[in-house]
């Protein structure tokens, strides 16, 4: 779309609420175009909005954006998301049905009172009658955006995240990153790591955006200037943003099994537990062997003792109390958390510290993965004996069908060493994976 720097033009009106009804009936309403926010209203401030349409008080105008879509009108909401929903949900056009505490029209009581006994006492037109001051906005999209963003930078302002949604929804990292947070809501639910308020906010999808740009740079980053860069800009290609989400699914999916009794603990913090994600998403892409239940395990005391040590040293500050001489790394990390947050010389010292406390307890994977052809020859003729070693298999191998095995599996830190080998069929070698049912060759 070529700018033309045109002025936004703005027309201000009244409709009843019967009016504004009818519009999302014909589907001529749009309450979520790509710009808006999540609702942030619980049902107590729905009720409030009521009852001051039931005492006839004044609401602020409702801004809408008009445009044509297949030769249809459409108005997308700018701004009063939240007072419609709470109007339809009140008179059962969308879900979420309510009560309200309010005086009953024409007369002094204050009764409990929903849409159904509204209707009985004949009073709908209290509601339906209801004029809204409203204005309709027509200028170029990005233009729109703006107005949207300024409009919302009061009393429930928007967090960073929801501006960048604002203004970049169209993206692809951004559509992706938002799928992907959706996908892990409930886990970050169930650990604590963000409350349903903060997701509410899109804090979910701030982390999973912050874990793609991490991994796939392979270091933690200025959080605002990094995220605003990427999604302004068009240089994160496909293939880069494939990858960035396969690395965030691994790295995820890879915390939640090695530390699944994290809930509780400050590493269920965001900000912990930013820092100890990209920490494993790292291990990972070093070959670090992070499969090991009884090594994930230590790894998981060592992480609790130092976050519990962290917290001690928390309470003695809260207390005038300095850190003891031996408590110097948990006041470190301590102030890394509480200072500047997000800036990036922050979050490497506090990476710095977490890999000093879990480095040592992986392994790493042998960096040779296969046998060489000459100790697949040492290997194959000081068999004795060539058959599958696999348990119950016993087929005789030939020169031409065998293969060699890793009898500790490569994945779980064997080596391509000859004291770790053994001949297998084709079949059984492909089907073992990490396991060992195996026999030794006599």
């Amino acid at each position: 779309m070529i700018k033309t720097n045109a002025p936004i033009a703005h027309k201000a009106t009244t409709k009843s609420i019967l009016d504004l009804c009818n519009l999302y009936r014909g589907g001529n309403l749009n309450l979520t175009p790509g710009f808006q926010r999540q609702s942030v209203w619980k049902e107590r401030d729905r009720a409030k909005l009521i009852d001051s349409i039931l005492r006839n008080y004044p609401l602020p105008a409702i801004f809408f954006y008009r445009r044509s879509e297949r030769g249809k009108l459409v108005f997308d909401v700018i701004d009063g998301k939240q007072r419609l929903e709470s109007i339809f949900m009140f008179t059962g056009l969308m879900r979420g049905r309510f009560w309200t505490r309010a005086p009953i029209p024409g007369t002094e009581n204050i009764d409990w009172i929903d849409w159904s006994a509204l209707k009985k006492k004949g009073f709908e037109n209290s509601i339906n009658g209801y004029e809204i001051p409203v204005i309709e906005v027509d200028g170029e999209f990005g233009d729109i955006v703006d107005v949207f963003v300024r409009i919302n930078s009061t009393g429930k302002a928007l967090t960073s995240q929801e501006k960048r949604s604002a203004k970049y929804y169209h993206t692809p990292f951004l559509r992706e990153a938002s799928r992907l947070a959706k996908r892990y809501e409930s886990y970050f639910l169930s650990t604590g790591i963000l409350s349903s308020a903060q997701i509410t906010r899109m804090k979910h999808v701030e982390l999973i955006s912050e874990l793609m740009l991490s991994l796939i740079q392979k270091d933690v980053l200025n959080k605002k200037a990094a995220l605003d860069q990427v999604m302004a800009s068009t240089s994160f290609d496909g293939r880069q943003l494939s990858r960035s989400l396969a690395l965030t699914k691994s790295t995820l999916n890879r915390v939640k099994r090695m530390f699944p009794r994290m809930k509780g603990t400050r590493l269920a913090k965001l900000t912990d537990f930013y820092s100890l994600a990209v920490l494993i998403g790292k291990f990972d892409q070093e070959a670090l062997i992070l499969t090991d239940a009884k090594r994930n395990k230590s790894a998981w005391e060592l992480l609790k003792a130092f976050a519990n040590s962290v917290d001690e040293v928390r309470e003695l500050q809260r207390k005038a109390q300095g850190a003891k001489p031996d408590q110097e790394i948990y006041r470190d990390y301590l102030l890394t958390v509480s200072q500047m947050t997000d800036d990036v010389s922050q979050r490497r010292k506090r990476e710095d510290i977490l890999r000093g406390v879990l480095q040592s307890v992986f392994e790493k994977k042998d960096s040779q993965r296969g046998f060489s052809p000459e100790q697949r020859r040492i290997i194959w003729n000081s068999s004795a004996n060539p058959i599958c070693a696999h348990r119950g298999c016993g087929k005789t191998l030939t020169w031409d069908n065998f293969t060699i095995d890793h009898i500790k599996a490569h994945s779980i830190g064997g080596t391509s060493h000859r004291s770790n080998a053994q001949l297998m069929c084709r079949e059984h070698n492909s089907s073992k994976g990490n396991r060992r049912k195996t026999r030794r060759l006599a």
